[in-house]
């Protein structure tokens, strides 16, 4: 595959900017019929987007999380499925960013660059909890490794060029083994049946002793045992994900009543679009959104300023942050997809308009990881300094 390399910021907001109207098309019809959006990705990748945090020494535009932030809104704006897809891809370019060596950087930077595909094989179901990691890398007396476990929740693998594994090895240090897609004894299985973001993929994949040489793992868990900003990077993207569904909610309720909805027959007003309470709800939800969009931007800001300046403190402020944005996302997302139906009256809820795929994507992407504690960590982070703690959920 062949991509083109994007310049800069600008270019990348430009180039998201107008594949998010393209993707907004189809994106009732793709949930409805859960079309895989094959095509769709294979449109991001030529256009470059999903090398853009490559570093500048590398060939890569090297944007910040501000601007990657608002890459994501536009594309969740969209198709709250398909941007789904490519969140872990960018987590896992960071993950090589901070502990990959010269020569991986140089080698998964060109396949970046080319158009390559990064899925996830991270989580895992029926263990204690969500960090509770029991795939193995087991090192063989080559120095090469062996890969066994099963991985749920697996966004992205199936359309992957690379499947980065989070597993653990000797002394149960965690790893990131990035395996290729059509490794023997690596297979995905498209078995995701979420109400919502129907078009993920997000299945299972199975390792059954899968050969992984040296030179594709990297050492996980040393990032965090500093100051880092893997954690927070991910939330920003899912929160920017919730802002972006949000606001398609908002736009596309503004857009039904002005042209499908009758007035309440006790406003007097000649249109629904002129009803005054019609007026206030819409006020009122439109507020949500800009607060959500606001503290977006805030959250970005003070990753890229933590990241240009790393230290406990300043880490700590970027995830205070993110975790500020990502519960005003969730609350703003589900609140504003709900209320589509509350504006719009009884005619949207016709199923063959699949108005209700913004409440299902809300719903279900906001499940990622409970808000309840990132709040009890703002509390205590305000009350007593208390630093949140190292790890990628927060």
């Amino acid at each position: 595959m062949t991509a083109h390399v994007i310049a800069d910021a600008t270019e990348a907001i430009a180039v998201a900017t107008a594949l998010a109207d393209e993707f907004r098309a189809g994106a009732a019809e793709r949930d409805a019929e859960r079309r895989l959006p094959r095509a769709e990705l294979d449109r991001l990748s030529a256009s470059g987007l999903l090398a853009v945090t490559v570093p500048a020494e590398h060939g890569g535009a090297d944007i910040g999380a501000q601007a990657l932030a608002e890459i994501f809104r536009l594309l969740g704006s969209a198709d709250g499925s398909l941007a789904q897809i490519p969140q872990s891809h960018f987590v896992y370019v960071n993950v090589i960013r901070r502990q990959g060596t010269e020569e991986q950087r140089k080698f998964f930077f060109a396949e970046l660059l080319a158009g390559g595909r990064f899925g996830n094989a991270q989580s895992e179901a029926g263990t204690q909890h969500v960090q509770d990691i029991r795939t193995r890398l087991e090192r063989l007396g080559d120095g090469s490794y062996l890969l066994n476990g099963v991985k749920h929740y697996s966004t992205g693998a199936l359309f992957a060029d690379w499947i980065p594994v989070l597993a653990r090895a000797e002394g149960d240090t965690l790893q990131v083994a990035y395996v290729p897609r059509d490794a023997p004894g690596l297979t995905v299985v498209d078995d995701w049946d979420g109400m919502g973001q129907r078009t993920t993929a997000s299945g299972t994949v199975r390792l059954d002793g899968v050969r992984v040489p040296a030179d594709r793992v990297l050492p996980h868990h040393l990032t965090f045992q500093g100051p880092q900003l893997h954690g927070a990077m991910a939330q920003l993207l899912h929160a920017a994900i919730d802002v972006g569904i949000a606001r398609g909610a908002l736009a596309e309720a503004a857009e039904f009543v002005r042209t499908r909805s009758r007035p309440w027959f006790e406003s007097g007003a000649e249109t629904a679009a002129e009803d005054p309470l019609l007026i206030q709800r819409f006020g009122e939800l439109a507020l949500r959104v800009r607060a959500a969009e606001a503290l977006l931007r805030e959250a970005g800001r003070q990753v890229d300023a933590a990241g240009a300046a790393l230290a406990d403190e300043t880490a700590a402020e970027a995830s205070i942050a993110v975790a500020a944005a990502k519960v005003t996302a969730a609350e703003a997302a589900v609140e504003v997809a709900g209320a589509l139906f509350e504006v719009s009256g009884t005619r949207s809820a016709l199923n063959s308009l699949n108005l209700h795929r913004h409440w299902r994507d809300a719903r279900t992407h906001t499940l990622h990881d409970p808000a309840r504690w990132k709040i009890q960590h703002i509390g205590r982070y305000v009350l007593s300094g208390t630093l949140p703690p190292r790890h990628g959920l927060l």
